[in-house]
């Protein structure tokens, strides 16, 4: 039997009033793919925080071994000096220096104290070739690569260091299709090349895809460990099933991903809620560059209308400018609430005419990371609660523990900081702050993402809920079995222009597919 390259023994860890690891357990075998899988706050961060020298030892009960040596790693650099590297959700790349200072920002290299720019280029370049990106200057910006390059750069970053254990938490939560492939591909190459991998992920897919095994967290506690195939080939022919993980991961069979949706477009289908006729955006930068090109949509009560694409297709850029003309450079068009034309030039604008929307980038625009859970779903909303030009903290925190029990926020408390809540916690945070608001339009940008099924299916439920309730959804996500599973008409876009628009009965992956790879280049 392989002796193990990673043996982590009853690990445990605990935060003030929070256990976030109880006697967890986990091994890998040199040149594995180790799948980790949880619901959001199952500890799955925690325990590679403690791995990666985040949590330093002495901090956490439990013993780590690497390569047969027991561990005590006081830092991250510590981790990384044994071959250790993690590469976060959120890359950690200086977009305004080079692909090659950002690979080896840290570890730079140096002849006596000076930095050697040839050594620098070279080695550099050797690296970009390893992992598919050999066409790629070392000199190019990061700022100038799209996200699935710069998580290549990430990886480039980690072979710097002599990896043996490369740690990917959620590597393709940003990418598109082609991309996820590539990276998938690189890692199994990886695979072959003896270099062991920790894959945090919640694409149950792509873990039966790549992964040798899979260990499953729950409530911070180790459940078990599965093999993911049979016969060890790495090929497609999987064993184990995705309901058999969700099983594991949240303690019991989800027989449905989707809600029964409780109805649709039909009974309110002349009522349109919103319309956005002729709109058109330019780049914020480059006024040249056209990013929404005379789109219009219609959103009706009671519909969930999804928008679908490719990155780079639009849907974001569309989105933020009507919330407010929050992105890019407006050109024309217009917006209609309940047939009356309405004022969206500004954020408040946009909300005082009945719009919300929820960003796909939750950290940086959708909440406030340092204040608590109360004060981040009632900002919106503040005027609600103002008693004698005051704020009634009293009906604040009642508003708040109201969201906190029917959304199933998990937090001890709702004075906890919103940082410290898992993603999947913090995103119904900001589904709360907006319902609270009671919008009659609701946009929603990738809001499942990074999260895991057992929640992704309570945010389901709260939007099918919304729906039922006559307000108009508009649904923007780059995984096309929940646009299918959600939506009872799907418009398509790509290079900024719309190609298509499917109504539920006739869409299917393959013929979303087909519109959102439309070439739109040579028309008017």
């Amino acid at each position: 039997m392989t002796a193990a390259v990673l043996e982590m023994r009853s690990i445990t860890k605990t935060f003030p009033g929070v256990t976030a690891l109880a006697d967890v357990s986990l091994t890998v075998a040199p040149g594995e793919i180790h799948a980790v899988c949880g619901e959001n706050g199952a500890g799955k961060s925690t325990l590679m925080k403690v791995l990666s020298g985040v949590h330093p030892h002495g901090s956490y009960e439990g013993e780590i071994l690497f390569e047969g040596e027991p561990c005590a790693f006081r830092d991250i650099g510590a981790s990384e000096e044994r071959g250790i590297v993690i590469i976060h959700q959120e890359l950690a790349l200086v977009p305004y220096l080079s692909i090659a200072e950002n690979i080896f920002l840290g570890n730079e290299q140096a002849r006596r104290g000076v930095i050697s720019w040839n050594e620098t280029l070279r080695s550099a370049a050797a690296l970009l070739k390893r992992v598919g990106l050999g066409a790629e200057k070392p000199q190019t910006r990061i700022a100038d690569i799209g996200v699935g390059k710069q998580q290549l750069v990430e990886i480039a970053k980690a072979l710097s260091k002599k990896v043996k254990l490369l740690i990917l938490d959620e590597p393709t939560a940003a990418l598109n299709d082609e991309d996820s492939r590539k990276l998938l591909d690189l890692i199994r190459e990886f695979r072959d090349q003896g270099i062991a991998c920790i894959l945090i992920s919640h694409k149950l897919n792509e873990i039966r895809q790549v992964a040798d095994s899979v260990t499953i967290l729950r409530d911070g506690r180790t459940i078990e460990t599965l093999a993911v195939r049979d016969d060890g080939t790495g090929g497609e022919g999987a064993a184990l099933s995705e309901d058999r993980i969700i099983r594991g991961m949240v303690g019991r069979d989800l027989d449905h991903r989707f809600p029964e949706r409780s109805h649709y477009r039909g009974e309110d289908a002349g009522t349109v809620a919103l319309a956005v006729e002729g709109w058109t955006v330019r780049h914020p930068i480059d006024h040249e560059r056209t990013v929404v090109d005379d789109v219009s949509i219609e959103v009706g009560r009671g519909e969930i209308v999804g928008i679908a694409g490719l990155m780079g297709a639009g849907r974001t850029e569309l989105a933020m400018s009507v919330f407010g003309r929050s992105y890019g450079r407006y050109e024309s068009g217009t917006v209609r609430v309940d047939g009356r034309e309405v004022d969206t030039r500004t954020v408040p604008d946009a909300v005082r005419h009945g719009i919300a929307y929820v960003t796909e980038d939750r950290k940086r625009y959708g909440l406030n990371l340092i204040d608590n859970v109360m004060r981040n779903i009632t900002l919106p909303s503040l005027p609600k609660l103002r008693r004698r030009g005051a704020v009634d903290e009293h009906e604040e925190r009642r508003v708040a523990e109201g969201f906190r029990t029917s959304m199933n926020i998990k937090t001890p408390t709702v004075f906890e900081a919103v940082g410290r809540l898992s993603g999947g916690n913090q995103q119904k945070v900001v589904l709360g702050k907006w319902i609270h608001a009671d919008p009659e339009v609701l946009i929603l940008d990738e809001p499942t993402r990074g999260i895991d099924v057992g929640a992704k299916y309570e945010i389901y439920t709260v939007i099918d809920q919304l729906a039922a309730r006559g307000k108009a959804i508009v649904f923007i996500s780059s995984e096309l079995p929940e646009l299918l599973g959600m939506c009872d008409r799907i418009y398509t876009m790509t290079a900024g222009r719309l190609t298509g628009e499917v109504p539920r009965d006739e869409a299917t992956q393959e013929v979303l597919m087909r519109h959102m790879t439309t070439h739109v280049g040579g028309e008017g």
